[in-house]
């Protein structure tokens, strides 16, 4: 018994190394926009099997290179999930890359900033910075690794959800500040379980670490994303389970109403069961979200 569980433990330990030894790089050149100096603070800890990153106040991204030779092929930039208080970083981050490079699209782990008020001087939009850099990364690095510029997209869960719908939803302002012309629209979205509203029905603690207890009118429409769809906002593909307790179907639905009546074509798949964070592997079904996802792919031309 106690050789079983060691050997279990030591396999686990192989598999979490290996999708923690991805190189990680700054997010930025030089100064980070938005950015009051401290003590880096930055932790992960594992709990359940899963990595947790808390504390991020200096982002990083990791690149992980699609399978299936040269060629410019699609980049998706992952949010994980965490309620912007931490980062579910393998199941809504490593684990997402390495599913995206076996069907041939290359991935960036995005680990954002979290909203923190003695860290960024503007906390509210410092992971929306993140993420329209991410996305300016992957454009400017299309030779050197082999992007396609016009099939550059974004994937977030919950929290991570809603900053890329922020992303999908808020790309005329460059609001890193860089304005270099380069475009910041990512060219599709995918939202699992994604918090999408500021208002009651959206995800209170999300809401809390975002835009503080008492947000104004004016931010809760900023960063209500159902508030800020066009007819420019990029095609969809959103994940949900009808169960879920934690961030409510309602914020997809709205969504999907909102994109559908300016236009934009959104795909919703959604679960009767399968509560909230279930990441690749909803176990109330055997049907994996992921296939569809891959179909939905190869329908608009993405593979």
């Amino acid at each position: 018994m106690k050789k079983a569980l060691k050997i279990a433990f030591c396999l686990f330990f192989v598999h979490f190394h290996s999708a923690m030894s991805q190189d990680s790089k700054p997010l930025y050149e030089g100064q980070i926009p938005n950015f009051i100096p401290g003590a880096n603070l930055q932790k992960g800890e594992v709990n359940g099997g899963m990595m947790r990153v808390s504390k991020v106040t200096e982002p990083t991204y990791s690149f992980y290179e699609a399978k299936g030779g040269k060629g410019q092929k699609p980049c998706v930039v992952i949010c994980p999930g965490g309620g912007y208080g931490v980062l579910a970083s393998t199941h809504e981050g490593t684990d997402i890359a390495k599913k995206l490079n076996d069907i041939g699209i290359h991935a960036l782990v995005l680990y954002y900033r979290l909203p923190d008020s003695t860290r960024q001087v503007d906390r509210r939009i410092a992971p929306l910075q993140d993420a329209q850099q991410a996305i300016r990364l992957a454009r400017k690095n299309a030779n050197k690794w082999g992007v396609d510029v016009g099939k550059i997209g974004i994937i977030g869960f919950s929290a991570g959800g809603h900053l890329a719908a922020s992303a999908a939803t808020h790309f005329n302002v460059d609001y890193t500040g860089i304005n270099d012309y380069i475009n910041l629209r990512p060219d599709f979205q995918i939202l699992l379980y994604p918090v999408i509203s500021m208002r009651p029905f959206g995800h209170s603690g999300s809401k809390t670490n975002l835009i503080g207890k008492k947000p104004s009118e004016e931010n809760l429409h900023l960063f209500s994303n159902e508030e800020q769809i066009n007819e420019y906002t990029p095609k969809a593909f959103l994940v949900h389970a009808a169960d879920d307790k934690a961030v409510p179907i309602k914020n997809s639905l709205i969504y999907v109403e909102n994109l559908t009546a300016n236009n934009v074509p959104a795909d919703l798949h959604v679960y009767a069961k399968g509560g909230h964070g279930f990441g690749l592997n909803n176990k109330t079904t055997n049907e994996l979200w992921f296939d569809r996802l891959t179909e939905w792919f190869k329908t608009n031309h993405i593979l």
